[in-house]
């Protein structure tokens, strides 16, 4: 029997100058959060609090997307997807026991199928924020590809991927202002044609 996960997307290069380590498009994909666990949200800076605001995880890289698009997998891929992770979640991320990693890899896989009852094709979001007690909250938007090419082709300004002004940042805090447009047209301009 088929279920429906999340498999990394990329629609333009920005993940690659936003993240730290940017997925590769096609990796099956998990909000992630626990990759926080025991960090101070409100101290991340730079290309880590983009990851926490934004990012899903891709399992095979352990890199971060802007977005996840909704697949068909089949029972043996979604096996393949908890082991792996469990694996990495033992040997990376102090799990005390395969089984434990296990556990945990099975909970983040089951909330990645939830995010996945949506048709195939279909595009999520994810929007971390902390709130004023302190926990963290995480809100994920939906949108057709043809919604996304459309916003894709609007100016940065506009369109799914609007600038969202951040209501609990410190005025402070360093800006994590990029300029995609410019990264861009440099990354072009390095290339040999």
């Amino acid at each position: 029997m088929a279920v429906k996960l999340l498999r990394t997307i990329r629609l333009d290069a920005s993940d690659t100058f936003v993240f730290e380590r940017a997925a590769e498009p096609g990796e099956w994909a998990v909000p992630g959060g626990f990759m926080f666990w025991g960090a101070d949200p409100r101290a991340l800076a730079g290309r880590e609090r983009q990851a926490f605001r934004a990012g899903f995880l891709g399992l095979d890289t352990f890199g971060w997307s802007t977005l996840a698009v909704v697949v068909e997998a089949t029972e043996a891929e979604h096996e393949a997807a908890i082991a792996g992770l469990a694996a990495r979640l033992l040997a990376d991320h102090g799990a005390p026991s395969l089984e434990a990693g296990r556990a945990a890899a099975t909970e983040e896989i089951a909330f990645s199928a939830e995010l996945a009852q949506h048709p195939v094709q279909t595009l999520v979001a994810l929007h971390r924020t902390v709130t004023a007690d302190g926990s963290v909250s995480e809100q994920f938007r939906t949108f057709r590809a043809a919604e996304a090419k459309a916003a894709v082709a609007m100016p940065c300004s506009a369109g799914a991927f609007a600038m969202v002004p951040d209501d609990d940042a410190d005025a402070a805090a360093p800006s994590d202002d990029v300029d995609l447009a410019a990264l861009v047209a440099a990354n072009a301009t390095g290339r040999a044609t």
